[in-house]
């Protein structure tokens, strides 16, 4: 044959629904053979019949590739079609994660070739070891019923050079790559497209195994959230010369379809003959391998001709010293971001996760009149429509008019929906009440005032039907400028792996107004209070510090990029207040869920090393006891070691809720201050005068 017709499905499983997600492949098959002309190979991404992100749940959803050529059978009676099919796969009292070929729609449906996942990532958001079993059987290729061989490598498969390199060996035609990798940063592409920097390294690679050996790649990605992280499709084709025949859209489904020359294969191994020369230098490659396979064995001993005779031409150094080059500056700002492709990123991940996979069509916004909450009115309004949205504004008596007008305004320029709820009365309340423990600090106002507001909002929630979305910056959770059981309790928050000056950038793109961008960012819950007086430094001096921290950076390393060593200092002592740490990209907390844009997904990066914090000593554990546990939620909620052995305390019996999954946007979030973000002037007078206490910081959603 040829030239063959493949097409790629881009699809969007339902988290943990075998039978739904199979109805649906079953009906994207037939759909495809339908097409004119008729598609030979229909290939679908890893784990499409199930979602990915499953864990402990793949022995509910691992079914044996048996019971899925069965299921897809009975479901597709149309002409003949191959059909690749990522799952999991109950095999000989094993779990993988697996790949079918099949041929459907003969007189009996015929299982071709069943590759199972070599390499299993566990770093980073992964966790896949864990819980399926690695492949025995290697890489194979196979016949097909359009006369050619293929092979399938799953996902990271694809990213260790040696399992394309035997696919080849064997005879493989087209390489098929069913992935399901999150999206992570963005870039710009050889064409000058911005795409998800993930996406980017992906075709990268899949370009390389095609020009290396001669070969068709099909990338098969999937769309969607699961967790918090986003899969961003952008499924492509490659051909033998390592072009991009057709690449498909971001966040979205589709059904790509490509014409295959078959001859091509001829002519880029004829114009580049790397696999021919790999097969023919295979024997002295592998020679060492073999030599000493299976026993241990004394390295021969290095053999080299001597000098020739005659006296060294070289005879002096050189005049000119030779110049050393050093590595340069980074090129861009690390916290840039596209705002054109975080836009469409954020506004994607709301519709995806409230409606596709929450079921609510509406959404319960506290706009502020602060740039965070009108930044999220934004998106959301775009991602549920402006008749779908309420803008809850919740002043207390003390709030400045501006910010009840700011926030009228955002609501007025969107079209949204409007209530106001006046807190005073219920904080006022409490506070009367509760005078027989002392005298209410702005601490303690400050915390209530921001339950309230959630109290509110949760209270709007359950009238109106509509799900509350979160507004928090992920430079307020690093810098525990948050207040627990408040800010943290929407559970979605598409600003939650944003920085501050990210949230500037964006906010600024998609048309927040400009007397909301300019103004300074404050709490509002002491009159005259600002956010960067609080912290004692500004957010655009925190945020590249935190960005380098939470990867790993030294204080004496990022004082030598060539940051103020007092604001180094600063910022990590805010960072590690009430003696917690910043936790690395591998811990486990469960918080609000969020987009998960930016960063590593397939080992792009290593995690982050911790910054940890000195011993615990007796003046902390009181500081913990009188301000609340730093709850982190780890296997269980028991207490006692974790899967990697560390010992955590049990969880006191009222903060075992569950909050949202965070998904992550720029690699670690810190455990955070319970319980405090009000550091009026009053208590940093006292501070400054030796009077002693916390920092305590705003307890508000105002941004």
């Amino acid at each position: 044959m040829a030239a063959i017709r493949l097409a790629i499905s881009q699809f969007r499983p339902t988290k943990g629904d075998y039978a739904g997600n199979v109805a649906r492949i079953g009906g994207v098959i037939a759909q495809a053979a339908r097409l004119d002309p008729k598609p030979d190979l229909l290939v679908f991404p890893e784990t499409a019949t199930s979602g990915y992100f499953v864990e402990g749940g793949v022995k509910e959803v691992a079914v044996t590739a048996g019971t899925l050529l069965r299921d897809l059978a009975g479901l597709y009676q149309g002409p003949s079609i191959d059909v690749a099919v990522g799952f999991y796969e109950k095999f000989q009292s094993h779990i993988h994660n697996s790949c079918l070929y099949a041929t459907f729609g003969a007189s009996k449906p015929d299982v071709r070739h069943v590759h199972r996942k070599v390499f299993l990532p566990t770093y980073g958001v992964f966790d896949e070891e864990r819980f399926v079993d690695r492949g025995q059987e290697g890489v194979r290729a196979f016949d097909t019923s359009w006369g050619g061989r293929a092979a399938i490598l799953i996902c990271e498969d694809a990213w260790h050079s040696l399992a394309a390199t035997v696919a080849a060996l064997e005879g493989a035609q087209l390489l098929i790559v069913p992935s399901a990798s999150p999206a992570r940063g963005s870039g710009m592409d050889e064409d000058g497209s911005r795409l998800p920097a993930s996406v980017i390294r992906w075709e990268r690679i899949v370009r390389g195994i095609a020009e290396e050996h001669g070969l068709f790649v099909a990338l098969a990605n999937l769309v969607g959230f699961e967790g918090g992280k986003g899969f961003p499709g952008a499924s492509a084709l490659i051909d033998p010369m390592g072009n991009v025949l057709v690449r498909g859209p971001l966040f979205e489904e589709a059904l790509l379809t490509a014409d295959l020359d078959l001859e091509a294969l001829t002519d880029a191994r004829a114009d580049s003959p790397l696999l021919a020369d790999l097969r023919s230098a295979l024997p002295v490659l592998t020679k060492g391998l073999k030599a000493g396979e299976g026993r241990r064995e004394k390295a021969a001993r290095l053999k080299f001709d001597p000098a020739t005779n005659g006296a060294s031409p070289i005879s002096r150094l050189p005049k000119a010293p030779v110049p050393v080059l050093r590595k340069g500056e980074e090129a861009e700002d690390p916290l840039h971001i596209d705002p054109a492709l975080a836009h469409q990123w954020l506004v994607s991940f709301l519709k995806d996760e409230i409606v596709r996979r929450r079921g609510f069509t509406k959404g319960v916004v506290g706009v502020s009149g602060g740039v965070d909450s009108s930044l999220t009115a934004f998106l959301a309004a775009e991602a549920l429509g402006k008749e779908n949205v309420i803008g809850v504004r919740m002043p207390y008596r003390t709030s400045s008019p501006e910010s009840l007008s700011h926030a009228q305004l955002v609501i007025d320029t969107l079209g949204i929906e409007s209530v106001t709820v006046d807190i005073t009365p219920a904080v006022d309340g409490y506070l009367a009440e509760a005078q027989r423990f002392g005298d209410p600090d702005p601490t303690r106002r400050g915390n209530v005032m921001a339950r309230e507001r959630m109290i509110v909002l949760f209270d709007l929630s359950a009238k109106y039907r509509a799900l509350p979305i979160g507004t928090g910056n992920k430079s307020e959770r690093l810098l525990g400028y948050f207040t627990w059981h408040a800010d943290d309790a929407p559970p979605v928050n598409p600003l939650g792996d944003l920085f501050k000056t990210q949230v500037w950038q964006l906010a600024r793109h998609v048309g927040v107004p400009n007397v909301i961008l300019s103004k300074p960012a404050s709490p509002d819950l002491v009159p005259g209070q600002r956010t960067e007086q609080d912290y004692g430094f500004t957010y655009q001096e925190a945020d590249p510090i935190l960005y380098y921290l939470i990867r790993g950076h030294t204080p004496e390393e990022i004082v030598a990029r060539g940051f103020d060593a007092g604001v180094v200092a600063a910022v990590l002592e805010a960072a590690l207040a009430d003696r917690r740490r910043v936790v690395a990209d591998g811990d486990r907390r469960v918080l609000p869920q969020t987009g998960g844009l930016l960063d590593a997904a397939c080992s792009e990066t290593p995690a982050p090393q911790r910054i940890r914090d000195r011993d615990v000593g007796a003046d902390d554990a009181a500081a913990r006891q009188h301000h609340g546990q730093c709850v982190r939620r780890r296997d269980s909620v028991d207490g006692g070691p974790d899967r990697r052995g560390v010992r955590h305390p049990a969880l006191p019996q009222g903060v075992r809720h569950r909050l949202g999954r965070q998904g992550r946007f720029s690699g670690a979030d810190p455990c955070g201050r319970a319980d405090h973000r009000v550091r009026a002037r009053e208590l940093r007078r006292q501070d400054v005068d030796g009077g002693g206490g916390q920092d305590h910081h705003r307890a508000s959603d105002h941004g």
